[in-house]
């Protein structure tokens, strides 16, 4: 266990850029709940200037091979523990594969990959995706994800992750797959990922440039009839950041994943938000006024972040404030909206 003298203050003056910048990744999860594999392909590029040592951040990782160009590289010739691996002496572009494996059963952090009431989920802001594989976990490396996801169809008939749907099947011994292509780049805190046996509603948005957004909402099956006002909210905010900023979404499908126990509240997920479902279902029988202000309110905050924070993300954890100091001002302004701009001003 680490000790107060073991900790070291991270100071702002001591931001660097990265020796290498990830272009893009594609993620393979083979979803088990006491092994998982994941595979992860990055193709890397050096940034001019700096030294040719890479430096990847990990978290309780089991490392099981790594690949430089398709070519192995046995495990006893570069440093690497549970929380680091370094390579070093690497040429200007080349594709990085590693696996590693995982139990979520046994992840009660609550970050990376964790289990919980029989269903997949994920949580990586500020620091979780360094608990699926070695990554520069850090906001500023911004890559493209493609990630396909495998288990079991009996038990995990929904795959969701990031973007655009691909392409689904069925493989051999009852499991299949789903394959996902967010096609902006992001960073590692924005992924995320949900494999359980979950219900769901569908309604759409035509943006004004008359693009038809697919508009998906996931809960356990005994919420399915609280969605409506949720599919309402999201509507009401796409129209306002087009109408108030000029902002389209910029994805084929919007989806919101709420469930009872989700530990963040809510998440900004690229593409995927994820909530407490306190946060988005409301039956007509039982809520009540506050409860839809902030139904709207949290609904549209993680929505705005599509621009305010994801789009245009920080170059390091001291400008959190910005990206949600900037979508809170944000999400302010479109509650006010509809509802009263005195009243938000003074609460």
């Amino acid at each position: 266990m680490k000790t107060r003298d073991d900790i070291k203050a991270i100071q702002l003056s001591d931001y660097r850029q990265p020796s290498f910048w990830a272009r893009k990744v594609f993620l393979s999860l083979d979803l088990d709940p006491d092994h998982t594999r994941v595979v992860s392909r990055v193709l890397y590029e050096h940034n001019p200037g700096h030294d040719r040592s890479l430096h990847l951040n990990g978290k309780d990782l089991r490392l099981s091979s790594v690949k430089i160009d398709g070519v192995n590289r046995a495990l006893d010739t570069f440093f690497h523990d549970a929380e680091h691996l370094h390579l070093e002496n690497l040429p200007d572009r080349f594709e990085l594969e590693i696996a590693t494996d995982l139990c979520p059963k046994n992840n009660t952090a609550l970050e990376g990959l964790y289990l919980s009431r029989g269903a997949f989920f994920s949580q990586c802001e500020a620091q979780g995706f360094r608990r699926f594989t070695y990554y520069l976990d850090r906001p500023d490396v911004m890559a493209v994800f493609e990630t396909t996801i495998r288990a079991n169809k009996t038990l995990y008939p929904v795959l969701l992750s990031n973007g655009n749907f691909l392409d689904s099947k069925d493989l051999p011994d009852g499991r299949h797959e789903a394959r996902w292509h967010d096609p902006f780049p992001k960073p590692a805190y924005l992924f995320a990922l949900v494999a359980g046996d979950l219900g769901h509603r569908e309604d759409s948005y035509t943006t004004r440039s008359g693009k038809k957004i697919g508009l998906h909402i996931y809960v356990e099956k005994e919420n399915l009839a609280k969605c409506s006002f949720a599919f309402t909210a999201i509507q009401k905010s796409m129209q306002w950041d087009e109408e108030t900023y000029g902002l389209e979404y910029d994805l084929d499908v919007f989806m919101v994943v709420a469930v009872n126990d989700f530990n963040m509240g809510a998440m900004e997920n690229k593409g995927l938000n994820i909530f407490n479902s306190k946060y988005v279902l409301a039956s007509p029988e039982t809520a009540t006024d506050k409860d839809y202000e902030n139904i709207l309110g949290i609904v549209g905050h993680e929505y705005f972040h599509n621009w305010s924070g994801n789009r245009v993300t920080l170059r390091d954890w001291f400008q959190l404030s910005l990206k949600e100091g900037l979508t809170v001002f944000r999400d302010q302004q479109f509650s006010a909206h509809h509802g009263s701009e005195a009243v938000k001003r003074i609460l």
